[in-house]
């Protein structure tokens, strides 16, 4: 029984010695089609075609024999010495790396790699994957059959990314092509690509001036410190409140509820000043700020580029233009009330946020939340600002708090797809 597999990294370049040693003594080899027709690979060796690669680590563990594992690029970056050395297979594993596939298509674009993320898109993670995307100005997209560059690009529609697509690195079908996002579904695209996504801050990288000190991030565009921030940060003179609901320590409430993340998509409908858009990107989730008014939408633009940060801005009346925008995973109801939460219990975000002027508004936002499938906190919340010289007040602020949790059917919870 084979207890130990050599699992060796291949970027189109000759392997080392060491690799091509591991390789010829090797009884049974597994990888892509490309890796077993190499001319390194023992003609008497069994070759398993990699597909599932939990049915290969229990094959590969059965063997009596010596085994071999070819991947492209780095294997232990989103690659298969992950499911190898998981413990139920017992395999001791070593590694001989080779030039990830991110890192040789980032150098095929010339440009630097620290600042990027890096996601992995299949169909079940497809869609957050794009969040990733609209979120942040560089991320390299490891893409699979059904999640390439076409399929990215329908979900971006309305978000304008430079795509850079690198089909077949290290193989002499190598292709890079650069084009617009809304280009890319009108081609085919070949396996394997990784797909490079450019853009999204308006008025460039905050920091990019800067040398980063941590991988995927740029602390520079977090000028910032806190959030529930006060209204002077969002523009000269301030972002005014021009709608109830608008007071920091009611939007640093909704955030904590809320908990936006890398891959979430967040809906701020009525985003007024654009407050509440921000601090959710600043979070790392992707934002559609929507509201009826344009020069609402303008405002969050205007703040988005201040703290550089990515959202989407949607002008339009709640709730049909909603019916147009992809999958929240958590939604502020700004404006709009009971209709606007409706149709976004519709959509089953896993959270809702809403908040009210008047018990009676809160208890019909609260029977619209509890009607579509969602268990609800409902608070009061008062904030009073005081001055600090003579502890007079200067400004106050009441208001309701309504915060919905999907209920999930015990299918979902046990880790099945919602329906």
């Amino acid at each position: 029984m084979a207890d130990r597999v050599t699992v060796i990294g291949w970027d189109g370049s000759p392997l080392t010695s060491a690799a091509r040693s591991a390789l010829r003594a090797a009884t049974l080899v597994a990888g892509a089609a490309h890796h077993l027709a190499l001319p390194d690979v023992p003609p008497g060796a069994e070759r398993v075609r990699l597909g599932s690669l939990d049915l290969a680590a229990r094959r590969i563990a059965g063997h009596r024999g010596t085994a071999v594992v070819l991947a492209d690029g780095d294997p232990g970056f989103f690659g298969v010495v992950r499911t190898l050395r998981a413990p139920e297979h017992g395999l001791e594993v070593e590694v001989v790396p080779a030039v990830s596939s991110v890192a040789a298509a980032f150098a095929r674009a010339g440009m630097p790699w620290d600042d990027a993320k890096v996601v992995v898109a299949h169909q079940r993670t497809l869609r957050r994957a794009v969040n990733v995307c609209r979120a942040h100005p560089k991320v390299a997209v490891l893409t699979s059959p059904g999640a390439g560059p076409a399929e990215l690009a329908l979900l971006l529609d309305g978000v304008h990314r430079t795509f850079v697509v690198c089909e077949e690195l290290g193989t002499a079908r190598e292709q890079v092509s650069v084009l617009t996002s809304d280009k890319a579904a009108d081609h085919n695209w070949r396996d394997p690509n990784v797909v490079l996504v450019i853009g999204g801050v308006a008025g460039g990288t905050p920091g990019a001036a800067g040398a980063p000190w941590l991988l995927g991030e740029d602390p520079a565009a977090r000028t910032v410190r806190g959030w529930g921030l006060p209204a002077e940060e969002y523009g000269p003179g301030g972002a005014p409140r021009t709608r109830a609901g608008e007071d920091p320590a009611l939007r640093a409430a909704q955030l904590a509820r809320l908990g936006p993340r890398p891959g979430d998509l967040v809906w701020d409908i009525g985003c007024a000043g654009g407050a509440f858009s921000v601090e959710a990107a600043r979070f790392g989730a992707a934002v559609i700020a929507v509201d009826l008014d344009p020069d609402a939408c303008a405002r969050t633009t205007a703040a988005a580029r201040r703290h550089g940060v990515p959202l989407q801005t949607v002008h339009g009346r709640a709730p049909h233009v909603l019916e147009s925008l992809p999958e929240p995973d958590v939604v502020r109801v700004g404006a709009g009330g009971v209709p606007v939460v409706t149709a976004c219990t519709d959509r089953r975000p896993e959270r809702i946020v809403a908040h009210a002027s008047t018990r009676d508004e809160a208890e019909s936002v609260g029977t619209a939340l509890t009607a579509g499938g969602y268990t609800v906190e409902s608070l009061l919340l008062q904030t009073v600002g005081l001055d600090p010289d003579d502890w007079s007040e200067r400004e106050r602020s009441v208001v309701f708090l309504l915060s919905g949790r999907r209920v999930d059917p015990p299918a979902h919870r046990a880790g099945q797809p919602h329906p």
